[in-house]
């Protein structure tokens, strides 16, 4: 196997002329935490200068761990590339700044606390008044109306409320996704809308007024759980299988080495009986031969497949699921991915020194390497926008 540092480099690449696709692009970033860090820091990856405006204490995700080299990682995995600078927008000097810095922008990010920037003075209704070519984007946890409109927000109480933990884990309990999954999709559906609205800015010269619920983008996600609640029955709790398909779950080998296996259609199946079970009659077997029988049929299904995954070790395994190209993955750990031969990484230089981190996930190929910036130390970047913004 490949060392890390030989085959787990990025490939991500940039036109041949060595700018970004969102060079010259200048954005004001009030974000914190996840979800708005996250919107920003693809931002600066594509080219935008991306000057994050932070409290005098800093975004308070930089103080939720100390792991890496002293750093936390929800703020080393986020702020890539941006410029920090100190501003308390209660005090007036600040406010200039923030206001000339507007002028000159072309997008706006922020996800304070609902309700915050109006009472600061800059509701966004008014911002975009005043600067017709600005794209303003807010994150929130509910969106602008209704009756949770000015509650507080975070990953997990999101995954509860909008009943993703009901469907995640196993028969006992709901459980969290082990991932910040509400802010990184929302910052994600955040990003897109900006992009969209950089194009049709383009074609008509005016800018956007963008609100992007967390809320929201979780029942963009949990469509096919509420379609099968409104017209079925919800889906259960099942851990690691699948509500619909059979066999889809986990199955321990005889030394030990859980695979999970995942079968699609009845073609599959019926490779999957011939070539790896070596019981081509089960294919054509009525309580087996379709996906509903199948999933009728569930204990029994994967009762016959655990007897025999139980008799072959996994190296052996593994070859016969390849060879009748069957879909299937180890259950790896953490420690599992860090040695795994298809983790990209990028090098990006810190305060405390170089850190590596996943590379991002959209390759374009035919040009020379992607480059990233650096993490800004709390303020790095405060008197020299100080300096260019008011002189």
């Amino acid at each position: 196997m490949p060392s890390i540092a030989d085959a787990m480099t990025a490939h991500a690449t940039l036109p041949r002329d060595g700018t970004k696709p969102l060079t010259g692009t200048l954005v004001v970033s009030l974000d914190q935490a996840v979800a708005a860090p996250m919107t920003a820091r693809r931002l600066a990856d594509a080219g935008a200068r991306v000057i994050k405006l932070e409290r005098p204490e800093g975004d308070f995700a930089r103080s939720y761990d100390d792991i890496v080299k002293g750093q936390c990682t929800h703020y080393v995995w986020l702020n890539r590339g941006k410029e920090s600078v100190i501003a308390d927008l209660t005090k007036p000097e600040d406010r200039r700044l923030f206001e000339a810095m507007l002028a000159r922008a072309d997008v706006f990010l922020q996800n304070l606390k609902p309700g915050a920037l109006a009472k600061l003075g800059y509701p966004i209704e008014g911002l975009r008044a005043r600067h017709p070519k600005l794209i303003c984007c807010s994150i929130s946890g509910y969106g602008e109306e209704g009756p949770y409109r000015d509650r507080k927000a975070y990953d997990l109480l999101i995954q509860a409320e909008s009943g993703l933990a009901s469907i995640t884990g196993g028969p006992d309990a709901p459980a969290r996704v082990g991932v910040s999954l509400v802010d990184i999709g929302t910052g994600l559906h955040a990003y897109e809308a900006i992009l969209e609205a950089l194009i049709a800015r383009g074609r008509t010269g005016q800018g956007a007024d963008i609100r992007v619920a967390m809320f929201d983008a979780m029942m963009e996600w949990m469509a096919v759980p509420l379609l099968f609640g409104e017209h079925g029955a919800p889906p259960r709790r099942m851990g690691l299988t699948h509500f619909s398909v059979a066999p889809y779950g986990v199955f321990p080998t005889r030394d030990g080495s859980p695979i999970l296996i995942a079968v699609q259609n009845d073609r599959e199946w019926s490779m999957f009986c011939n070539e790896v079970l070596g019981r081509p009659e089960l294919a054509t077997d009525p309580r087996f031969a379709t996906n509903p029988a199948r999933v009728a049929h569930r204990a029994e299904t994967d009762g016959l497949i655990g007897h025999h995954f139980a008799t072959q070790d996994v190296e052996a395994l593994s070859r016969k699921l390849d060879t009748a190209q069957i879909a299937f993955a180890r259950v790896n750990d953490v420690a599992g991915v860090l040695r795994h031969p298809h983790l990209r990484r990028v090098t990006v230089a810190s305060p405390s020194g170089p850190v590596t981190l996943p590379a991002p996930p959209a390759r374009v190929l035919g040009g020379g390497d992607a480059s990233f910036g650096p993490l800004p130390a709390l303020g790095e970047h405060t008197e020299k926008v100080r300096q260019e913004f008011l002189g």
